[in-house]
């Protein structure tokens, strides 16, 4: 499995770590949590902990695309946390996709990441 899902905040905040390459079965667990907890919250804020990050196959890149879309207003805030400059210009390219502050961290910095997502 390449996918780790995390809640805090009584599941205002899902945390997505993901290890190696992202596949469709991957990203449709993720989805499937991400809704459920929509449902309950209305909005949510996401960290993506990119760890050893290798992308995504081409089924679940094309799943990231219809996310972004269907859910660019209930984003509250998106943080990313890696540990490479691409990863740094992935979190960079999410901008456009959503009205949500966007930020990027080092893998390091992960519990900055963490704040940052429950401040209110």
């Amino acid at each position: 499995m390449a996918l780790k899902l995390t809640t805090r905040q009584d599941g205002q905040v899902l945390e997505v770590q993901v290890l190696g390459k992202l596949t469709h079965a991957d990203y449709q667990e993720c989805v499937a949590e991400f809704e459920r907890l929509l449902k309950k919250h209305g909005t949510l804020r996401l960290l993506y902990d990119l760890v050893n990050f290798d992308g995504w196959d081409a089924a679940a890149l094309w799943d990231e695309f219809k996310f972004d879309v269907k859910h660019v207003s209930v984003i509250d805030r998106l943080a990313s946390a890696g540990d490479s400059t691409w990863k740094k210009w992935m979190s960079e390219f999410e901008k456009p996709c959503t009205a949500a502050p966007v930020r990027y961290f080092e893998r390091e910095q992960i519990e900055a990441a963490q704040r940052w997502l429950s401040e209110t």
